[in-house]
């Protein structure tokens, strides 16, 4: 069948430096960025030392990006998200989970105030179009009387984000005058800035857990914005990585990817994001659903990390994990979701979706493979940097 192709205003960098590409909604995304004669693994876990110890750059110009204005704008994000919106001050940025009106988890994104009636919602790359078509829908069946205008703006802009311990400096050298210090641009805030000449939105927002910038920038000046990051971070050896790095960073952290850690049938309790479930906003979608009997059950499936014995042995992702190997037949207690080698950590890590995985932190569990049973202990899913301390770095 036809489907059409969508490419980054970067993309042309990416593939001049031999980047691998994989297939994200229509885009297409670099992969990973091989060295001589590196395979996928040695490249990944190149990108993703590099990232930690020094500066990564990724192009994030695929992810869905939505203009929210109008006088209910607040109320209507209220009204979509789990979470509060209406406190949120200009000039701030704030993680959004979207529910479906099941109460499972359908997207999610940071949302940013740009005005007092304005915001730009970012949501995954491969949900942008099937967001913006929910939301329309809403608007218009459901709360015809709220005074909102949504936009898709993905492709009018560019994003570069860089991230790492010396990203700061890098930012500095590229934005001289922006005042970079926490306390005036703390982590979850934007500045408007320039760069030369040209606009652009800088976000202190992270998915690596990373000190870390996203830069904004009209869409006809992405290349240029890349090849100037790129030329102000060498002397930090900033290095581009791509999807798959920032797969394995962002598990390090325990942050989900929507549609990978999530099937449709996860809730946040279920993710152990109760925080970001509000108890005092009346409603939003999918509130009702989240105090069912069913969706309250302790024993539904729950995000938890997993250790494997052996710490150079990598988990294959949807491998089945039980609790007893005599069984007939075996009762499969969950599944593996995410699956890295942590050269970070030096040692393998994994997200997994457990019955009942919340209390059975340190448990020793099985994963029973064709040539072979693999032993693997619960673990909290947070594995590097608890304390956020890097954010700050």
């Amino acid at each position: 069948y036809f489907d059409i192709l969508r490419k980054t205003p970067i993309h042309n960098w990416h593939v001049e430096n031999k980047a691998e590409f994989e297939n994200v909604g229509q885009w297409k995304r670099a992969w990973y960025y091989p060295n001589k004669n590196e395979n996928m693994q040695d490249a990944v876990q190149r990108e993703s030392k590099a990232a930690r110890d020094s500066a990564g750059i990724l192009d994030a110009s695929t992810l869905g990006k939505i203009d929210i204005q109008g006088s209910d704008a607040s109320e209507f994000l209220n009204r979509i998200y789990t979470n509060s919106w209406s406190k949120l001050a200009v000039g701030k940025c704030r993680y959004g989970l979207m529910l479906n009106e099941d109460g499972m988890v359908y997207d999610d994104g940071v949302t940013t105030r740009l005005g007092e009636n304005h915001y730009i919602m970012t949501t995954t790359t491969g949900g942008a179009a099937n967001v913006l078509s929910k939301l329309e829908d809403y608007l218009q069946t459901e709360w015809p009387e709220l005074n909102v205008y949504l936009t898709s703006v993905t492709d009018h802009f560019a994003t570069a984000s860089i991230c790492g311990p010396n990203s700061k400096k890098i930012l500095k050298k590229l934005i001289p005058d922006l005042d970079l210090s926490d306390e005036n641009f703390p982590h979850m805030s934007f500045k408007n800035s320039q760069i030369g000449n040209i606009n652009c939105r800088v976000m202190r927002i992270s998915f690596t857990g990373e000190l870390s910038y996203e830069i904004n920038i009209q869409a006809n000046f992405g290349k240029a914005l890349w090849e100037k990051c790129m030329e102000v971070g060498k002397e930090f050896n900033i290095t581009p990585y791509g999807t798959e790095t920032m797969h394995l960073l962002r598990a390090e952290k325990g942050f989900i990817i929507v549609g990978q850690d999530t099937d449709g049938t996860m809730t946040p309790i279920d993710l152990q994001m109760d925080w970001i479930v509000s108890k005092k906003k009346y409603d939003f979608i999918g509130k009702r659903s989240l105090y069912r009997s069913d969706t309250m059950r302790e024993d539904r499936k729950q995000l938890v990390g997993l250790l494997t014995d052996d710490p150079n042995i990598v988990l294959e992702e949807g491998s089945q994990i039980v609790s007893e190997l005599n069984q007939n037949p075996v009762q499969m207690l969950g599944h593996v979701t995410s699956s890295y080698y942590s050269p970070n950590l030096n040692k393998s890590i994994a997200l997994a979706v457990i019955r009942g995985g919340k209390n059975m932190l340190g448990k020793k569990l099985f994963i029973p493979m064709e040539s072979k049973t693999i032993n693997v202990t619960v673990a909290n899913p947070i594995f590097f940097d608890r304390e956020n301390k890097r954010l700050n770095a």
